[in-house]
């Protein structure tokens, strides 16, 4: 089967320079790398695999690139006298290998003749704030762990005295070019880790590390309307980066402690309102608290159990909403407890006068009623 075009395979056009066509071929490669394409697919994507490389590694070679421009894939055929081959012309293949080594299994390659730097990680603080506080925001102070250059050594990581000295293993390169048939692929050093240098005699005080841990307070702000839940970055205030690598961040985490009255839903409040009897049955004003203050709700004559009254704009407005949410009043009518006898012979009376009044008193009384019959029977 004839082969296909290395420009179509790796989808650039004949004109592409070097760096399009080294980022064609990491896309493909990533795409169908053996570790990333497991079960029916692995066959097809190993050979699409094969044939990006193919197409790679002679275009990525000046030389065998424009012998394949001038004559085809006859021009690049290592059985063909004068076709540009051998270990020496992949030179530009192992880099682009080596690189993608990297991306799929997290190498991350730094400045100064390929120096393997790596970035601190990340931390997590959780902070317990209240109801209010989430509201309004504020400022607050959190103490974290920080890492500083040690006294004694400078932050060099050698003993007083002595010095740092460059990896003989990589000669301060980093990394190492392993050999496996014509492939070179590189690797991060084994002897420094990818530093490019060795402590002989680590200082004692930070056993070569050339850093401390203490702590440090941090100032946070706290945006208003904040939700349970919601992280807070605070870039740069992870842990330190190796090798020179940046540091990770800090992120905290918002947690909002149970509140006596209100419970959270987005934006909105919701409450319970604990109604008398007799306000229940009579009406009446009564005052509710809110976020902003006392608030005023009327209470119709026979107000029901469960009955909610809405409070516009005396809810929460959140970090992303225009206008602030609602509350709500959840009535709650209390049964009265504790009941003297005379407190007692007054609600007989009053019960007796209306059951003489049938169910116009008790308007879910006869609905309820003829359900449970029709249910029985």
């Amino acid at each position: 089967m004839a082969k296909r075009d290395f420009y179509e395979i790796l989808g650039v056009a004949k004109n592409a320079s070097d760096d399009e066509i080294k980022k064609a071929y990491r896309k493909l490669a990533m795409k169908y790398h053996p570790d990333r394409n497991q079960g029916d697919k692995a066959k097809e994507a190993e050979e699409k695999f094969k044939e990006a490389k193919e197409a790679y590694e002679m275009l990525s070679d000046p030389q065998k690139r424009a012998a394949y421009d001038q004559y085809g894939h006859a021009g690049v055929d290592p059985n063909m006298r004068g076709a540009p081959g051998g270990p020496e012309g992949f030179g530009g293949f192992a880099d682009a290998f080596g690189d993608i080594f990297g991306d799929i299994f997290g190498g991350h390659r730094g400045a100064g003749r390929g120096r393997q730097v790596y970035r601190g990680s990340d931390l997590s603080y959780a902070m317990e704030i209240t109801l209010e506080e989430a509201a309004h925001g504020k400022d607050a102070q959190i103490r974290i762990p920080s890492w500083e250059d040690c006294d004694t050594c400078h932050g060099s990581g050698a003993k007083p005295g002595t010095s740092v000295k460059t990896c003989p293993t990589c000669n301060g390169a980093g990394v190492v070019q392993m050999r496996q048939g014509f492939f070179s692929v590189q690797q991060t050093c084994p002897h420094c880790h990818g530093s490019g240098k060795v402590i002989p005699e680590p200082c004692p005080a930070c056993n070569g590390q050339g850093k401390l841990k203490k702590h440090k307070t941090l100032e946070i702000k706290i945006p208003a309307g904040i939700d349970d839940g919601m992280r807070i970055r605070s870039a740069g205030n992870g842990e330190p980066g190796r090798n020179g690598g940046p540091p990770g961040d800090l992120f905290i985490e918002i947690r909002i402690r149970k509140h006596d009255i209100f419970e959270r839903d987005g934006d909105d409040l919701h409450c319970q309102v604990p109604v008398s009897i007799t306000t229940a049955a009579l009406g009446g004003e009564i005052a509710v608290p809110t976020l902003q203050g006392k608030a005023t709700i009327e209470i119709p004559e026979g107000t029901q159990h469960g009955k909610t009254f809405r409070l516009r704009g005396r809810g929460i407005k959140g970090l992303r909403s225009s206008y602030p949410g609602d509350l709500y009043c959840h009535i709650v009518v209390e049964t009265p407890v504790k009941l003297t006898e005379h407190q007692r012979k007054l609600l007989r009376e009053l019960d007796e006068s209306f059951q003489r009044g049938g169910h116009r008193h008790s308007p879910n009384d006869k609905g309820w009623f003829e359900k449970a019959k029709a249910f029985f029977s």
